[in-house]
């Protein structure tokens, strides 16, 4: 939200209040609070008719400094509120100096002016980030205070500014689709079901982090605006309406640290289950099926040795007009438990597409009507809207009877044999309604995604134990990376929408999101066979892998030979690759480092990764460049270092960009220097004792250095560690437990290998 016209005036109507100086404070419980009026005071009058602005400081945690800022301090505080990870206690330290305070948790800190006002964050001796009146609350239709005493807040706004430096650069702000650097957009937090090809975003976060190794989270649901090095290029602007404003600053110094301590406060996501993988086929959407059509596609997935792991049901498993009705639709599937269990029989685990929604033709339609388990209008009446299924209500989830009865329509489903759920949709809810729990309907529009898949996420928790609990969900906040796993969203079937998913995916992941996937050939519309065999690559080198479209069925046959080929060749791979993943996995799970990671955040120090948004890397150590054009050729950069093809061996120098040809059963697919990846025993499944003999591979490991890995059972539990020191021309290994072969892939080929 822009309050500016150029540098020297403001936009017409509008009044900012800053804080011009400290005017009284105290110092209580390592917490400081400031009284700052927005006017200088230089004699008693000017104590009169103005604004106050009561800001409180204090560090959660180590390295975290919170900064909430009210003007009207008997306003009522609405929630909902995010669920963060806050102890009692402030851990700041706080130094009264004559024109300023210094405020430090570790090696951050922040110097408050007492007169002028000012806010500068520095770490150690090196400023990060400053705001000289740039924090203020906001009157856009103001004709001076007499006018303004009708409690209506819609004209008020709390903001805040904070410095940009040369050459630094934001991401995140949740999963995104335009360009992946943020510098010089306006961003709006605010879910809706847009695709993937505009500015609008089923997954929106208020958190951003920058190159210099810092990030903020701005703590409120509703509505967040941004400007992004867009209204003033020197600054990043947020603003929410009313009459407070809850942000935190986290250091790093590193972006991944950044994110670790972004997730400490915001929880880390749940480890999903090994099965989960696999490869996951669906029926897709608007597709003509019935049991006979679903185990075709299965019988012809596993005859053609592609190992399918998950058979996913989307909506028309229940009749049209029914949605949700969460009953199965007997005119094409008329024994489901009986067809679960000859699903299960062949070795795969079953997903089912659900919505928040219960359509008025629903079984459950006036159930929940007459209980009360609806979002309500002001006059009492059923929420209903057309846009979806024809008078749908909407399930109340601040509702605990609600969410008793939600969840006890799913578990018929659990006790049937079904996994998992697609928790679909989420996005469009609306704003001029009343909550059971009195919630602002502001705040709730982002935050029902939260406890939608909260709500489902915890029956399966209860059903099938902790570590077997796994949602496919699209929408999301603040939190919801607790409830894995998070899909794209519906993109068309072409090289743009292919590169837009992975943008966005990657802007999600850097917002503490840790598993991420996409629909492979795409969703609207049938994507040619060579998109279709490129993205299947990609798709099965991303943490979840799941076939599914539209109007169209996605099984490779449909599309020519060699797309099996390819789907068998790398769902293959992946399984082969688990041990290393899985490995991947209980890093997100435990430190909240995505999986899947854009270049910057991990070689933040080599400049030419900055904008880097069609390649990632894949963990620690495998950088993976999907192709994305119909000539077959794969352009890639690799950092310095020495790089391996893992599918080849040839050893590539980084500081380099490459350009060259791959056919479709290959990838740009490297492995980085001084590093040791475990490939497991099996290839047709993902879901095996990774600890059975893994083949160690040690790639380019340099003289002098170490290298360490570990290997994790499905209950995500170390079994293996791995540790290779190279010396001259031996490299001496040494594991924890019996391993299976060791394999040194390196241009020296006179290396030996001591075991011990």
């Amino acid at each position: 939200m822009r309050f500016h016209n150029g540098c020297w005036t403001k936009s017409k109507g509008v009044e900012l209040f800053s804080p011009k100086e400290i005017h009284f404070f105290e110092v209580k419980d390592n917490i400081l609070s400031i009284c700052a009026p927005t006017n200088p005071i230089r004699h008693r009058g000017d104590v009169l008719e103005g604004i106050n602005l009561t800001v409180v400081i204090s560090s959660p945690a180590p390295e975290v400094i919170r900064v909430q800022t009210k003007h009207h301090l008997g306003v009522t505080h609405h929630g909902p509120d995010f669920e963060l990870n806050l102890p009692g206690k402030s851990c700041l330290e706080i130094e009264d100096k004559e024109d300023k305070f210094v405020l430090s948790t570790g090696s951050l800190s922040l110097e408050v002016g007492k007169n002028p006002f000012y806010l500068i964050y520095k770490r150690g001796n090196e400023v990060i980030t400053k705001s000289f009146n740039d924090l203020a609350c906001v009157k856009t239709d103001w004709h001076g205070f007499i006018y303004d005493a009708d409690g209506d807040t819609s004209n008020t706004y709390m903001t805040q500014s904070l410095g940009l430096s040369v050459g630094e650069l934001v991401y995140g702000l949740g999963e995104r689709f335009t360009s992946f650097v943020k510098n010089g957009q306006n961003v709006e937090i605010w879910n809706e079901d847009g695709g993937t090809n505009t500015q609008l975003s089923y997954k929106n976060i208020p958190f951003y982090l920058t190159n210099k190794g810092y990030g903020v989270l701005v703590n409120h649901p509703e509505n967040v605006s941004f400007e992004v090095a867009s209204e003033f290029v020197t600054k990043v602007n947020f603003t929410v309406e009313g009459n407070e404003l809850d942000y935190f600053l986290i250091n790093g110094p590193t972006m991944k640290e950044v994110v670790k301590r972004y997730t400490d406060l915001t929880g880390k996501p749940a480890l999903p289950p090994t099965w989960t993988f696999g490869l996951w086929l669906s029926t897709s959407f608007t597709t003509n099926y019935d049991e006979q059509t679903v185990m075709s596609f299965v019988d012809g997935m596993l005859d053609r040795g592609i190992p399918l792991r998950v058979f996913h049901f989307d909506c028309y498993w229940m009749k049209e007009f029914h949605w949700s009705s969460f009953i199965w639709d007997d005119r094409v599937f008329p024994d489901p438990v009986g067809m679960l269990k000859r699903i299960k029989a062949k070795g795969l685990n079953i997903c089912v597409w659900i919505n928040p929604y219960i359509g008025q033709e629903s079984p459950l339609f006036h159930e929940g009507c007459e209980k009360g388990y609806f979002v309500k209008r002001k006059n009492g009446d059923p929420w209903q809207w057309d846009m979806w299924q024809a008078g749908m209500a909407l399930v109340d989830f601040t509702n605990p009877d609600a969410c008793k009865w939600f969840q006890s329509k799913l578990e018929a489903l659990l006790d049937m044999g079904v996994d998992c759920f697609k928790t679909d949709f989420g996005e469009r809810i609306p704003t001029d309604v009343v909550w059971h729990d009195g919630s602002d309907p502001q705040k709730m529009h982002n935050y029902y995604t939260y406890l939608y898949n909260k709500c489902v996420f915890e029956l399966l928790q209860k059903k099938r134990g902790n570590d077997d609990a796994v949602l496919f969900a699209r929408s999301a906040t603040v939190g919801g990376q607790k409830f894995p796993v998070h899909w794209g969203g519906d993109c068309w079937s072409d090289y743009e929408s292919m590169e837009e998913s992975l943008r966005g995916g990657l802007s999600l992941l850097m917002s503490g999101f840790g598993f991420w996937s996409h629909d492979i050939g795409g969703f609207e519309a049938t994507s040619t066979p060579d998109v279709y065999k490129r993205w299947a690559a990609f798709g099965l080198l991303s943490s979840h892998s799941r076939l599914h479209g539209s109007s169209s069925y996605r099984v490779p046959w449909v599309y020519d030979e060699e797309a099996v080929d390819v789907v068998r060749t790398f769902t293959k791979l992946k399984a082969r690759l688990m041990p290393y993943l899985y490995k991947t996995a209980v890093q997100a799970a435990t430190e909240g480092i995505p999986t899947m990671r854009s270049m910057v955040m991990e070689f933040t120090d080599d400049k030419n990764t900055h904008y880097l948004d069609k390649q990632y890397m894949l963990g620690d150590n495998l950088m993976v460049a999907p192709i994305f054009n119909p000539d077959s050729i794969g352009e890639f950069y690799l950092p310095k270092g020495r790089w391996t093809n893992f599918l080849t061996g040839e050893i590539k120098e980084g500081g380099n960009w490459y350009s060259e040809k791959f056919d479709y059963l290959s990838i740009p697919l490297f492995v980085r220097e001084n590093s040791i990846v475990c490939l497991g025993s099996h290839t047709d499944k993902p879901d095996y004792d990774f600890e059975d003999k893994p083949e160690v591979c040690i790639y380019c490991l340099q003289d002098g250095a170490t290298a360490t890995t570990t290997v994790y059972n499905q209950k995500g539990k170390e079994a293996i560690t791995v540790t290779a020191t190279r010396n001259g021309d031996t490299i001496s290994v040494k594991t924890s437990t019996p391993i299976g072969t060791v394999k040194v892939i390196d241009s020296d080929k006179n290396l030996k290998i001591s075991l011990s």
